[in-house]
């Protein structure tokens, strides 16, 4: 069914992980998709062409997130594309693991940027162009519930995104926006791969009900939820998708 049609939905870091299942599944019920990368042109050239193959509408859009200027092209260029913004998926983000003593002040500030201040403005671009209704759905991590070494900037951006959706309903609420965030646990993508041993992801699937790690398809499931009408009554939350690993 297309749930979706007419509407049209930006997906930053679309270009492969959880951002691409999520981008291909709301093509496919019908939005005009933005795929939306920082540094892989390719890999977002050929998510368009496959959607458009299923018969799906879709655009590759550079942008920076944390850059205020490409914050605003996104949107200006998504505009001029399809005329409106219905859905934002805020899914772009940065995780650098290392234990305190070794974070610098450039992995400190790269991951702000991006996971902070660029969901944050990308909110404030939403107030002002999205249509009535909207939906937008940000990343959180399910790492907030857990105490892991060398976590502890990633999860301290996540804990800002988590306050941002709390406190931005309301402001949001007037013109029938929803704004969620979705809380992965471990999923089987790059950014949770790369960097651990084979031993380190057998210990992460014995943390949860099901024995096994999460694919971007279960968390895909959730967003689908949450940008449908099926979800209007449910606004500033934290959607734990995580198979009990908390």
């Amino acid at each position: 069914m297309n749930i979706l049609e007419g509407k049209v939905a930006i997906v930053t870091g679309s270009s492969r992980g959880i951002g691409l299942s999520i981008a291909n599944r709301l093509a496919d019920l019908g939005a005009k998709t933005v795929i939306n990368y920082s540094s892989n042109p390719d890999k977002a050239s050929e998510a368009v062409e496959a959607i458009k193959r299923r018969g799906g509408t879709a655009i590759a859009l550079h942008a920076d997130l944390s850059r205020m200027e490409e914050i605003e092209k996104l949107f200006s260029e998504t505009l001029a594309a399809f005329g409106k913004v219905d859905i934002l998926i805020n899914n772009a983000g940065l995780m650098i693991n290392k234990p305190l003593a070794e974070v610098t002040e450039a992995d400190f500030d790269k991951q702000f940027a991006v996971n902070v201040k660029g969901t944050f403005f990308a909110c404030q671009q939403a107030m002002k162009h999205m249509e009535n209704n909207g939906r937008i759905v940000n990343f959180s991590t399910s790492v907030l519930g857990q105490m892991f070494p060398a976590y502890s900037v990633y999860a301290g951006t996540k804990g800002a995104v988590e306050q941002f959706t709390r406190q931005l309903a309301k402001e949001f609420g007037p013109k029938g926006i929803t704004i969620n965030a979705v809380a992965p646990g471990p999923v089987n993508t790059e950014l949770f791969t790369v960097g651990k041993t084979e031993q380190q992801i057998e210990g992460m699937k014995k943390l949860n009900a099901f024995g096994r790690i999460g694919e971007p398809e279960d968390i895909t499931d959730v967003v689908e939820f949450l940008v449908s009408e099926k979800s209007q009554w449910v606004t500033g939350q934290t959607l734990r998708a995580n198979g009990g690993f908390i």
